[in-house]
């Protein structure tokens, strides 16, 4: 079950059960007829606060957009993190962001979070700026994987290659010199999770 097409069939279902135009619907959300068509047809992700406006509009529950519980279980909440930081070795969130509700069979053991790709720096793997980005927290990756990567408290996204026991991080835009890491510059550098997916941003 795709959840995020779930609740636009569920927005769909209220607002045709009030005789309600897309157009009527986007006046009362402030936002235009084109947003809640992707709304409806799961192309954009109604947010917190757009889903309790749709429960004040349609006198409904923000529950009765979702599946019940009995079949939620395949579904779980990921952490979008802003910031991650180091200290003593030991990662933690500084920034939690939200969450996001995603199918459990897109994990596959571990911890995951999300990140949101910054920049143009890898938009020859299709990632883009705003771009989510799902990641599988470990210390290390194989040699030519996407790797998220703490440097100095700041969480990029690299290809990782390793040689001479130094690590290379490589973009994967041509403008972006690829970043050498010596093993004494290495406590300011540290591989934190593997990609796993890409969520793109509309």
């Amino acid at each position: 079950m795709n959840l995020q097409k779930y609740v636009g069939e569920k927005i769909k279902e209220f607002r045709l059960k009030r005789g309600m135009s897309q157009e009527e619907l986007a006046d009362l959300l402030q936002t235009t007829k084109q947003t809640v068509s992707r709304y409806e047809v799961g192309d954009r992700k109604a947010n917190q606060d757009v889903l309790f406006k749709l429960s004040e509009i349609f006198k409904v529950s923000i529950d009765d957009f979702f599946p019940p519980k009995d079949k939620r279980s395949t579904f779980t909440e990921v952490p979008v993190v802003g910031k991650v930081s180091c200290g003593n070795g030991i990662i933690a969130y500084e920034e939690i962001e939200s969450y996001e509700t995603v199918p459990a069979d897109w994990l596959d053991g571990g911890e995951y979070f999300f990140t949101r790709a910054k920049g143009d720096s890898m938009i020859g793997a299709r990632i883009m700026d705003g771009d989510l980005l799902l990641i599988r927290r470990q210390n290390d990756v194989d040699n030519g994987e996407i790797a998220a990567v703490l440097i100095d408290d700041e969480i990029v996204l690299k290809r990782v290659y390793k040689t001479d026991g130094a690590i290379i991080l490589q973009s994967e835009n041509p403008a972006y010199r690829p970043i050498v890491v010596k093993p004494e510059d290495a406590k300011n550098v540290r591989i934190i999770g593997k990609l796993k997916k890409v969520v793109l941003n509309f």
